[in-house]
């Protein structure tokens, strides 16, 4: 039997449906936002990711998957989603239009490393870029997306860390401090440690082998590095987030895993059990340099990128009831050959419609049909014979309460609009149980939250 590749999953079922529905609220999301869905190739010239992630980073010196094409190209599976945003931006001429550009991605990437619970060869990564502007307001709305993501899911123990890497001259001085400490402690650091010391020793700290060494928790920190101007840039990113009020922790060890970074770096984590050692499930930051390395005009830039295999895992872990369509509104049954007629063409009539229907494909009875209609969670059973379809009438039944009435089939959109509109919102939640969208009403509350509300209160139509 041939099975998966080793670090893939398929997504199959009520998992898929979940993905889903947390697409639909990314893109619903993004609109609000005003960011436009960019999409670019899942492979691109190796060069790419190596000038544009970091020769020195992990990704690119242990993770990719390159190889050879037919014209004897070297072409690397991408690993993550800016470099190739910011080469199409500048491939695009992006640039010529009235900035900023502001965009989003929501595609599959690909990493050789060790497979583990929310770590996959194979992965999908939602992220945003901002490509155009250095306003410190633009690094607290990059932010606040991630954060509004995850309340509006359903996740409740967040935690946003920051800090500032600086300029450039900022980050010299720090990368000096960095060797000048780590040199007479480097052997009793990892061998990757020992490579990075002189090539980028800021990845160092972001070693998972030595990540509880003294050593590390000793280290010089960023902000003693900062220059005035990186200071109170910083200082105005902060206020932004105050004034969004969107609580976070300055972590002065924060330094991310890319080579691109400067100034502000994030990391979100969720506060539940069952992640492991990391809990981090959305990061970004600031990426002032990466156009001009990649041949394009000095532009700056900020983004993130979060997983929606770890965004679900911890949708799962925190229990969230995401309101996912897993029923239809109807099945449609039949016996004889001139029902089976019939019945194609009234699902087909009834989808065009705008209802989610079934039907009977495997020649089974009545009694075999009803159990089918239960495993779909079928609201209404729509049962024909061909005496009530000689008087243009159908038996129409509520699968729940049992009730069954005979109508004229003229009748059968006016019935269905009456009856099944009073179940489209019933999740069947506890109404003393606080809304999952995270806006802070109870069930029985009327939302004010406006259209970005993905749940049903009482009082309103969202």
């Amino acid at each position: 039997m041939i099975t998966k590749p080793k670090g893939c999953h398929d997504l199959v079922g009520l998992e898929a449906k979940k993905w889903k529905y947390v697409d639909k609220v990314i893109d619903s999301l993004m609109e609000k936002y005003n960011y436009t869905y960019a999409r670019t190739p899942i492979f691109e010239s190796s060069e790419l990711f190596h000038r544009g992630v970091g020769e020195t980073t992990d990704i690119v010196t242990k993770e990719t998957y390159d190889f050879k094409d037919r014209g004897d190209r070297s072409i690397t599976l991408r690993p993550e989603g800016t470099a190739g945003i910011v080469r199409s931006y500048v491939e695009n001429k992006m640039y010529g239009e009235p900035g900023p550009v502001k965009v989003y991605y929501n595609g599959t990437m690909y990493r050789y490393e060790r497979p583990q619970s929310g770590r996959d060869r194979e992965f999908t990564q939602f992220g945003v870029e901002v490509l155009g502007s250095n306003d410190p307001l633009v690094d607290a709305e990059v932010i606040s997306i991630p954060v509004l993501l995850y309340k509006m899911l359903g996740l409740k123990g967040i935690k946003v860390k920051i800090n500032s890497l600086g300029d450039r001259d900022s980050r010299d001085n720090y990368r000096e401090a960095l060797i000048k400490y780590f040199t007479p402690h480097i052997k009793d650091l990892c061998e990757d440690c020992n490579d990075r010391l002189n090539k980028n020793p800021l990845r160092i700290l972001d070693c998972k082998v030595d990540k509880d060494s003294e050593i590390l928790k000793n280290a010089p920190t960023t902000i003693e590095y900062l220059n005035e101007e990186s200071k109170n840039r910083f200082e105005e990113v902060k206020s932004y987030l105050e004034e969004l009020e969107i609580d976070y922790e300055v972590d002065p060890r924060l330094v991310r895993g890319l080579d691109y970074y400067n100034h502000t770096v994030f990391e979100i984590e969720a506060s539940v059990e069952g992640f492991g050692s990391n809990n981090v499930i959305g990061a970004g930051g600031r990426y002032n340099g990466l156009v001009e390395t990649l041949d394009g005009p000095e532009t700056c830039c900020m983004g993130f990128a979060t997983g929606l295999g770890r965004l679900v895992q911890a949708l799962d872990l925190e229990e969230v009831k995401l309101p996912i369509i897993d029923d239809i509104e109807l099945f449609v049954m039949y016996v004889s050959d001139t029902e089976k007629k019939y019945a194609a063409s009234l699902v087909q009539y009834l989808r065009a419609n705008g209802y989610r229907v079934d039907t009977e494909y495997t020649g089974r009875g009545l009694k075999a049909q009803f159990k089918q209609a239960d495993r779909l969670n079928a609201k209404y059973l729509i049962i024909l014979n061909d005496e009530d379809l000689a008087k243009d009438e159908i038996k129409i039944k509520n699968n729940k309460t049992k009730e069954e009435e005979t109508i004229s089939v003229d009748y059968l959109l006016y019935f269905l609009d009456e009856h099944l509109s009073e179940e489209e919102y019933d999740y069947d939640f506890d109404d003393e149980d606080e809304c999952h969208c995270g806006c802070g009403h109870h069930h029985d509350d009327e939302c004010t939250c406006g259209d970005e509300c993905h749940c049903h209160h009482e009082g309103e139509d969202e």
